[in-house]
């Protein structure tokens, strides 16, 4: 795939947003717009960093986000809840309070985005749709009795791309669970990944989102895949297709379980069909993702320790990448974007351009 690759920076530069970090970023080639999520909003600037709008107002935390070029929507994993994670985000907001646990995939109507500071909820740029199977996960019983089924602690990592060696090539969105440590415990030791057909979301199931009356419009699950890695902190931070490979990329914060490699990211072999096979807590049977076999690899495990992607991936299906590098000062939180392209060593798969 050709791509005139001039036309994008090797380096954007947010802008300061507050006291919390970058979530992740989506491009829209297109228009030649780029987009951030900062925990609490979303923020649109053009390619060289020049701010056009921001939609404001969310009190839950808004994660990974990708851009829909079927639709030229920007979707994004969205979580209400009151653990820890909840409670420090109204922390840095300055407030106080308890809302019902929620998750959804917010969708921005991106072309309306248009100026700083549209509301999530009153602007009509912004719709939800409901996640049912990670609230009964979220609220379900795991391993012996300990709350959150499969250890979940919301959504995270999201992106759009095809289910592995689906012969039908059919665009899903794809969206994994936030996973809590805790060494004690074995049924947090895969990724759960859900995948759904988003292409007429916006018009059956997404609604405005009141935060004092949360919706549950949504569908019902479709696919939900598991990826044995050993348990990571939180999850997957930042999934990504790679049309470059037929890959997804899924970056984490490592985990702490000493009888795993615990690398810093993950490939999801795009070629290698789910399989079935048996939970190796539960016994139930599940529909297993298979690793990429290349990289490093431990204990049958294999990935890499490319340090970037948990705050931001972008992949240009032709090899180039933008990643996010994350960091904060007196001003306020920011990202500093920059391009990178593949290299010949799965174990150190980019290099800055």
């Amino acid at each position: 795939m050709s791509m005139n690759m001039q036309k994008f920076p090797k380096h954007i530069f947010s802008g300061y947003f507050g006291k919390i970090h970058c979530q992740g970023i989506a491009v829209d080639e297109e228009n030649g717009y780029i987009y951030f999520s900062f925990t609490t909003k979303l923020v649109k600037t053009d390619l060289n960093g020049n701010l056009i709008g921001t939609v404001d107002g969310l009190i839950g935390h808004l994660g990974c986000i990708a851009f829909n070029k079927e639709d030229g929507k920007v979707y994004g994993s969205l979580e209400f809840k009151n653990d820890s994670i909840g409670k420090g985000i109204l922390s840095a907001l300055g407030m106080e309070g308890k809302f019902d646990d929620a998750f959804y995939c917010a969708i921005f109507d991106a072309q309306k985005i248009d100026r700083v500071g549209m509301s999530a909820e009153r602007d009509g740029v912004m719709r939800c749709v409901y996640l049912d199977e990670v609230v009964k996960d979220y609220n379900g019983a795991g391993e012996g009795g300990k709350p959150h089924r499969y250890a979940c602690s919301g959504i995270d990592g999201t992106t759009f791309g095809f289910i592995p060696a689906d012969k039908e090539k059919k665009q899903r969105i794809f969206i994994c669970y936030g996973i809590y440590s805790d060494l004690e415990r074995i049924d947090n030791d895969y990724q759960v990944i859900l995948a759904y057909d988003a292409e007429d979301w916006w018009d059956r199931y997404a609604k405005p989102l009141s935060q004092n009356d949360m919706h549950k419009s949504g569908p019902a699950t479709e696919e939900k895949f598991f990826l044995y890695t050993g348990n990571t902190t939180f999850g997957v931070q930042n999934l990504e297709y790679d049309a470059y490979t037929g890959d997804f990329l899924a970056a984490v914060y490592n985990g702490k379980k000493p009888q795993f490699p615990n690398y810093s990211m993950y490939v999801i072999d795009g070629a290698s069909a789910p399989k079935k096979s048996l939970h190796k807590a539960t016994g139930e049977e599940i529909f297993e993702l298979s690793l990429k076999r290349e990289g490093l690899v431990q204990n049958g495990i294999y990935g890499n320790n490319f340090p970037l992607g948990s705050t931001g991936i972008y992949s240009f299906g032709n090899g180039y990448y933008y990643f996010s590098e994350s960091g904060g000062d007196t001003d306020g939180q920011f990202t500093n974007v920059r391009l990178y392209r593949a290299t010949n060593d799965p174990a150190d798969p980019f290099e800055i351009v």
